[in-house]
């Protein structure tokens, strides 16, 4: 029996690897404005490769500036082809509009990031079904927390390995007041790290923090095994210690995420909690559909109950190997990048 959990498990790796393999969606592109001095602007453009050719979108800045797109061919970074180029804008950026054009071909987003004259940061996400950003004047505060809620709500659920730590202590914590406390913990802990990385109080570097990120999940799926032999394990007696104590780490992960995003200026601490707020309701999101699709298939199939009823059960030993495996590549891959 253990030999075809194992053989399954194995079988459900190799479906998803090519999904999950890099632990996060497609990158988006990316497009940086930032003033130098007096009408000109320094333009970063970073679009994905597609079978090894540029993606086939443009960046086209507001139509006083000259040049308003790039004029150079890209170079190729090893992941993505940049351009860069100087733009004179007589009118400033404010009131003007950005187009990604291209985009609506595409099934990817990309993050624009724009330095007005006056210092004032703005992030903005363009979508297929949107892809021109409006740059306002003057930006409220409640633009801000829109902007960046909508930033931190897409970043969990474009985060696998997050969400594989959440969908980990699912299977591991089956009382619901204990699964409570160890998601408020892992909340809690990394709405900590997040703000003092961010704010430059934690200053650690990406790699090691992914490194051990990936090892968390490894560890989870651990205790998931261990469960059909063992009842001492941390994690079943103290869940909301282990909890507290990874969501430090995947606080460092989601800062990293942040600080490529950028702060706004003057507003820094409303954008901080807004993308701390849409990381949660994406956590929560996830975690709802996880339990509304374990109860429609209970529905379907009752013997799931059985499959899946606790410890050592054959969906969940499953389950445990099939995380285990999962995350073991991502701990092999991020300690091969360093």
């Amino acid at each position: 029996m253990k030999r075809l959990i194992l053989w399954l498990a194995c079988w459900a790796l190799l479906a998803i690897t090519p999904i999950m393999a890099g632990a996060h969606a497609l990158d988006p592109g990316y497009l940086q404005v930032q003033p130098l001095n007096g009408d000109t602007w320094r333009v970063f453009w970073r679009k994905p490769a597609v079978s090894g050719a540029p993606m086939e979108i443009d960046a086209r800045l507001p139509d006083s500036c000259t040049p308003d797109r790039a004029e150079a061919e890209s170079t190729f970074d090893g992941q993505a082809f940049v351009t860069q180029w100087l733009a004179t804008c007589p009118d400033g950026l404010a009131g003007g509009q950005i187009t990604i054009a291209g985009l609506e071909a595409t099934r990817t987003d990309a993050l624009i990031r724009v330095t007005l004259a006056d210092g004032t940061d703005l992030t903005a996400r363009v979508t297929p079904d949107n892809p021109s950003f409006d740059i306002p004047a003057e930006m409220s505060g409640w633009a801000v927390f829109q902007s960046y809620v909508a930033l931190g709500f897409e970043h969990i659920l474009e985060g696998w390995d997050h969400l594989l730590f959440v969908f980990a202590l699912l299977v591991l914590i089956r009382s619901p007041g204990r699964l409570a406390g160890a998601i408020t913990a892992f909340t809690l802990a990394h709405s900590l790290t997040l703000a003092l990385a961010t704010m430059g109080v934690l200053v650690v570097p990406s790699p090691p923090v992914e490194a051990a990120i990936a090892l968390s999940i490894v560890l989870l799926a651990v205790e998931i095994l261990r469960g059909g032999t063992s009842g001492d394990q941390l994690t079943a007696r103290f869940p909301w210690i282990v909890s507290f104590a990874f969501g430090l780490l995947h606080g460092l992960g989601f800062a990293g995420a942040l600080t490529e995003i950028g702060l706004p200026q003057g507003d820094i601490p409303l954008a901080l909690l807004a993308f701390n707020v849409g990381v949660e309701a994406g956590q929560l999101t996830f975690v709802f559909g996880v339990l509304a699709l374990y109860g429609i298939l209970r529905w379907i199939w009752p013997r799931m109950v059985d499959v899946l009823r606790g410890p050592g059960a054959p969906g969940t030993v499953m389950l445990g190997y099939g995380i285990g495996i999962v995350s073991t590549y991502w701990l092999a891959e991020r300690v091969a990048g360093f």
